[in-house]
């Protein structure tokens, strides 16, 4: 051993270029094969989940788990269980799958799983200080409940006409829709389900939820600071949160200037501009916290950013997989225009308008939005922060009779909605978008709603308001438990609203002959292009 060290030093002496070469080479090739012979040889702790094997010690299974997560979250229950730990960057994650998985981590306790600590550092910069993830969860769960304010049924009875006229406007003056505005029914023209349903979003909401402040000033200065504010929440900013790059940079300026503009549209209601309705700002201007401390300025501004952002992703998303089914599915389709014609038809052939409670009583629709929503859930992973030791529950996983799996503090965990959403154990063809699985009272899905909405079931407040726990559901579209999503009826009437007010103007072909596939590389899923939807005027005006 003695000469071959001497060797060694000599060689390294006598030709240190070379020596560094060679270390370069190597040291990566060592480094996988002991973090191999690590995880084959050496004993693991019985009491910890197992662990998913991985070739390149940090990465771990990054790159799987980034391509394509439901399969690679299938492919390990299918060898691990319920229950496992895989290495992704570094972080250690326990994915606990199926409802009961679900349960656990998004019914747990927030002494012991903290969505703060998950998540404040990608959603701060974008956010603001003082809400969301950037305070302590009681204090989160009162913004809430002062955001739940501005929800009310008598301001969404308000919104339905809203929305529908900014998408009439919207067909009317885009340059996608041009043939439709040439008034021709025999040509058909074509969109980017993604793109024109991004514009529509945030026009819609910006009318109602903004208030018409925010609507009349979206104009290219505020789409370049809304753009730069959405190229920092991604997975690399949620991964990396403190890189040298240009577009943090981007983001944290657009974050003052966004942070600004609400600010100065308080300050200018304040002095007396009374030229606005009762929208969420209005709302939030007129909470206390329980220590009667009033929400300050910069609070209000940073929940709008926080709405504006969180709001225009999943609902463009949800919005852009439906238009893209129903092109590709005629048939229901038609089911969805025929029920509009069967409930709005007036005497002189038009629809007339719907209002909030028409929306909540269309069967066809909803089925078309709760399938869309089951096989294409926003977001595909939840994750938490462990702070303290969890005990895994036996009836979810357990590594022997006798004994149980505990989570250690610093890991993270992760649920899948998403998973049991699409899971062969429960739903029937669960890659099928079929809107009717919704219509029989006796089915899974029905089921699955049920125990998601379980209306005559215990409520639990979080502190935002009595709510339905909907944890123990295959089904959860809108989450669960304390971070279940508050705007969840608003987006149902929103992308309701939307669909049906394109679906009475134009009849949708999909122009590719494959359906688009998930784009996982984007923290929201989108649909990967080609996504182009063709369209054709139903009737001249």
């Amino acid at each position: 051993m003695s000469a071959f060290l001497d060797y060694v030093l000599n060689y390294v002496v006598t030709s240190p270029g070379r020596a560094i070469l060679l270390a370069l080479l190597y040291t990566p090739i060592a480094a996988i094969v002991l973090n191999v012979l690590r995880q084959l040889v050496v004993p693991r702790d019985p009491s910890l989940p197992p662990d998913v094997f991985h070739w390149i010690p940090i990465v771990g299974s990054a790159i799987e788990y980034g391509n394509d997560p439901l399969k690679f979250f299938f492919k390990c229950r299918d060898k691990y269980g319920d229950v496992f730990t895989f290495v992704l960057l570094g972080r250690k994650v326990t994915v606990a799958l199926g409802a009961k998985g679900n349960n656990f981590i998004l019914g747990g306790k927030s002494t012991a799983f903290s969505a703060e600590d998950a998540y404040t550092h990608l959603t701060t910069p974008v956010f603001g200080k003082d809400v969301v993830y950037d305070v302590p969860n009681e204090v989160f769960m009162e913004q809430k409940k002062f955001v739940k304010v501005g929800l009310s049924t008598e301001n969404f009875r308000s919104y339905v006409g809203m929305i529908e006229d900014e998408v009439d406007e919207f067909m009317r003056n885009d340059p996608s829709f041009l043939i439709y505005q040439m008034n021709d029914i025999n040509e058909w023209g074509r969109f980017d389900a993604a793109t024109a349903m991004s514009e529509i979003t945030i026009l819609t909401a910006s009318r109602t939820l903004q208030g018409k402040e925010v609507r009349s000033n979206l104009d290219k200065s505020f789409s370049e600071l809304y753009n730069a504010l959405d190229g920092g929440f991604t997975p690399l900013n949620f991964m990396f949160p403190n890189l040298p790059l240009d577009s943090y940079r981007r983001r944290d300026e657009a974050h003052k200037k966004m942070s600004e503009f609400y600010v100065n549209i308080i300050r200018k209601r304040k002095e007396g501009n009374n030229d606005h309705e009762h929208d969420m700002i209005a709302a939030l201007r007129d909470q206390t916290y329980r220590n009667g401390r009033p929400l300050p300025d910069h609070e209000i501004a940073h929940i709008m950013i926080a709405l504006l952002m969180a709001g225009q992703h999943t609902s463009s998303a949800s919005g852009s997989w439906t238009l893209l089914h129903l092109a590709a599915d005629p048939a229901v389709q038609e089911a969805l225009y025929q029920e509009q014609v069967k409930n709005f038809r007036t005497p002189d052939g038009k629809l007339r308008s719907m209002t909030y409670e028409d929306i909540r009583d269309l069967p066809v629709l909803d089925s078309v939005i709760r399938e869309t929503l089951r096989i294409h859930p926003p977001i595909h992973s939840i994750m938490r922060k462990v702070r303290s030791d969890v005990p895994v529950p036996t009836t979810l996983s357990a590594p022997s009779k006798d004994s149980t799996y505990v989570v250690p503090k610093g890991y993270f965990v992760l649920a899948s909605p998403a998973v049991s959403q699409m899971d062969p154990r429960v739903w029937l063809n669960p890659g099928k978008w079929d809107p009717s699985r919704w219509s029989d009272p006796e089915g899974e899905a029905a089921r699955a709603y049920d125990t998601y909405q379980d209306e005559n079931g215990e409520k639990i407040d979080y502190g935002f308001g009595a709510v339905s726990k909907g944890t123990e559901s295959p089904y959860q579209p809108f989450g669960a438990g304390r971070h279940r999503c508050i705007g969840e009826q608003f987006a149902y009437l929103q992308l309701g609203a939307v669909i049906t007010t394109i679906i009475r103007r134009v009849e949708l072909r999909l122009e590719a002959d494959t359906f688009p596939a998930n784009n996982y590389h984007t923290m929201i899923t989108m649909p990967k292009k080609p996504r182009n939807i063709c369209y054709r005027r139903r009737a001249f005006d």
